[in-house]
């Protein structure tokens, strides 16, 4: 029956609980995200059975917990244990002020499957990678799915489909035309911006932008990005023709107060990688076949790609776009950012 929720809709319904604070139940446990629980949910949660808090192996390292699965750690959450306890282990704020948060004590039995799912939505929610699991019969009304059918979907590649469309004169091009985008698994639109009239028989130059509210609209100086979004545009005005895809994936995919969070983490002296990784997450969280499914959905095939990331280059190359030719885009440099682009050369691999 069509009125059913799909799976799709199913996986962005359990995004929102954990947004707004309810848990969701995967694979007959359920799991809530320390970062938007209440104390009284938390309480409800422990006369259900033994919890556990699923947390990265990432987050794990930093906090010299024992991982015995694959990418994350089940730590054992002890009787006495307040939500303050628990937003300690998942947010790093306060790692150097408070650094003896142990010993914590990890589990090594039982299928890992239901917390790898639940920190995984966790991820796709922007949310802090830290789970409150408890295993426990679904109560009514709350969002249920199996886990395996979470971890495919959050890893497979969602549809985008044309929204809207209309002419946008910019200030480096006034013949363009801004393109909307929706993707099927209810994620943030993406956009495309066209300059000119670029002939779809040839490689077109093209830039993925990956969305920075404090660089591109703040005019902030820790990082390039708001320079390189401006020069690529720039570039394209110049050559008459090009595609600016601006992808929504704040952060490198971790979100805007993910990304404060590692600012923070910055500041206390730690580098861009290394916030990430204090935080839970990779180094870099995007998925750029989004930036190859939407060229393909514009009728591209070939692209001379703006970009100093040669991931960037390989990943389009491996979901269907040729890259005729790298154009590098490098910005100046200022006294705020030197270490952060110093960071992208030595530990992400990007010609500098």
């Amino acid at each position: 029956m069509s009125l059913i929720p799909t799976l799709a809709e199913t996986v962005s319904r359990a995004r929102a609980d954990l947004r707004m604070g309810l848990p969701v139940m995967i694979g007959g446990h359920l799991a809530a995200a320390v970062e938007t629980l209440s104390s009284a949910r938390l309480e409800d949660m422990r006369r259900l059975g033994r919890p556990v808090l699923a947390i990265t192996q990432r987050r794990a390292e930093t906090l010299k917990a024992r991982a015995y699965d694959d990418g994350l750690a089940r730590v054992q959450v002890p009787q006495d244990a307040d939500l303050p306890w628990l937003r300690a282990l998942a947010d790093p704020a306060n790692d150097l002020r408070t650094p003896m948060k142990g010993p914590l004590f990890t589990d090594r039995d039982g299928d890992p499957t239901p917390h790898m799912a639940a920190l995984a939505l966790a991820k796709s929610a922007q949310l802090l990678p830290a789970v409150l699991v408890v295993p426990a019969h679904a109560p009514a009304g709350l969002t249920v799915l199996a886990p395996g059918q979470v971890l495919a979907q959050l890893a497979g590649e969602a549809a985008l489909a044309p929204v809207a469309a209309a002419r946008l004169p910019l200030l480096s091009a006034e013949h363009s035309r801004l393109h909307i985008f929706r993707p099927d698994d209810g994620a943030a639109e993406h956009y495309a911006i066209e300059i000119g009239d670029p002939p779809r028989d040839q490689p077109v130059l093209a830039r993925l932008h990956s969305a920075c509210f404090t660089g591109d609209v703040l005019g902030s100086l820790k990082c390039d990005c708001g320079p390189q979004l401006h020069a690529a545009l720039d570039a394209m005005g110049q050559a008459g023709a090009g595609v600016l895809l601006y992808l929504n994936q704040e952060g490198r995919g971790i979100g805007l107060a993910n990304k404060m969070r590692a600012y923070d983490l910055q500041n206390q002296g730690f580098d861009t990688v290394e916030a990430n990784h204090r935080l839970g997450f990779e180094d870099d969280e995007r998925d750029f076949r989004i930036g190859a499914a939407l060229l393909k959905r514009m009728g591209f095939a070939q692209a001379r790609l703006m970009t100093n990331n040669p991931r960037k280059v390989a990943m389009m190359e491996n979901h269907g776009i040729e890259v005729t030719q790298r154009v590098p885009l490098i910005t100046p440099r200022n006294r705020f950012n030197t270490g952060y682009l110093d960071t992208k050369a030595e530990k992400s691999g990007h010609l500098l």
